[in-house]
């Protein structure tokens, strides 16, 4: 075969593999496949559960009023005390020889102010017949009433000395029962050192240590119930009191004290209860936790939009539950929620939403 001819066979060769390359389709890539969910608002109103204890509306630390070393203690902790009650003793030598001694200052003085009463009397009598002076006469006056004024002062005196004297018996001020004993028999204590303190009778007080974020929504319902952790078939009703306005440096809580509006049988002072309440409700999205990304540091989600591109929102985690989230802001609602399958999205590429989906994935499952 000549040249010319081996150039067109191998021209035609070229042709037809140029002609079959062009009949082959360029191979598509394979899009994300996503669960989506469906964003539907509803009301939600977040509850709390907390324990604290049942404590008395008075409470008061009971002490002596002067020093000295304790001889008898009549009251013990869970004790139900009366009013003027004794409750404990100090040794009372130290206090009684202070008595003794003003009651012998006042009878000297009253032996003083008789002396110088019957002597004025004499002045009286004497100076109408001009055998005292004028002067004399005002100096027995002036005495009398020196004395006087000197048994007066040894009388007031004694009146204090006894007061001091009965400040060593330890009197319960109102009905009530002994919570704590600081201090035992043969204890030398200061004056207005702490000895017992007394729950009083009267209205009760649930009283929760909680901490300031849970405050910061509103209750949606004033009423407050309140059970008995060990039986919370014995439960009632509560209000709100008084919150304190500063956070404890230990604990970092505030206390809140819930007036109880009866005391049912079985919660009694020092039970253990807890209580529950509810915020005013509010438009939140609930969501499962599969669904739950990040935005640089901040919580978010992805979205699929109008033209199957995946974006990603910034949103608000109002609330973390078992197994979900509540989102309280950042969605409008009707947006496609990405549930599954969005651990390799990036803003803007286009996914492909798989079968079955808004809401019937379970948190979690990968498409």
């Amino acid at each position: 075969m000549t040249g010319p001819g081996i150039k067109w066979v191998i021209g035609l060769g070229v042709c037809a593999l140029l002609t079959g390359c062009g009949d082959k389709k360029p191979e598509e890539k394979a899009l994300p496949r996503v669960f989506v969910q469906q964003a539907v608002p509803s009301e939600y109103a977040a509850s709390v559960t907390l324990t604290g204890d049942v404590q008395a509306r008075v409470q008061t630390d009971l002490s002596f009023r002067v020093g000295g070393k304790i001889i008898e203690r009549k009251a013990d902790v869970g004790d139900r005390v009366s009013a003027r009650q004794v409750l404990a003793r100090l040794d009372p030598r130290d206090l009684q020889t202070n008595v003794d001694s003003a009651e012998a200052q006042v009878a000297a003085e009253q032996a003083r102010v008789k002396q110088s009463a019957a002597a004025f009397v004499r002045q009286q009598k004497l100076l109408p017949k001009g055998y005292t002076s004028q002067s004399e006469y005002d100096a027995a006056q002036a005495q009398l009433r020196s004395s006087q004024s000197a048994l007066s002062a040894a009388q007031a005196q004694l009146a204090n000395a006894r007061e001091q004297l009965s400040y060593t018996a330890l009197i319960a001020e109102a009905p009530g029962i002994i919570t704590a004993r600081q201090a035992e028999v043969g204890q030398v204590v200061q004056a207005t050192e702490p000895i017992f303190s007394l729950a009083r009778d009267g209205e009760r007080d649930a009283v929760f240590n909680i901490y300031e974020s849970l405050l910061s929504e509103p209750s949606s319902d004033p009423a407050i119930t309140i059970s008995l952790l060990d039986d919370p078939a014995v439960k009632t009703t509560g209000t709100v009191r008084e919150i304190t306005p500063a956070v404890s440096a230990q604990t970092g809580t505030v206390q809140v004290k819930v007036t109880l509006n009866d005391l049912p049988e079985g919660m009694r002072l020092g039970s253990v209860v807890s209580a529950t309440a509810k915020s005013a409700g509010k438009t939140a999205f609930e969501l499962p936790w599969s669904a739950l990304t990040k935005n640089l540091s901040e919580p978010a989600v992805w979205l699929v939009d109008g033209e199957g591109k995946a974006q990603l929102q910034t949103v608000t985690v109002g609330r973390y539950l078992t197994g979900k989230v509540i989102i309280s802001d950042g969605l409008k609602g009707g947006e496609k929620i990405v549930t599954a399958g969005g651990q390799l999205l990036h803003p803007g590429v286009r996914v492909e939403i798989a079968e079955n989906t808004y809401g019937k994935s379970k948190p979690g499952a990968q498409p």
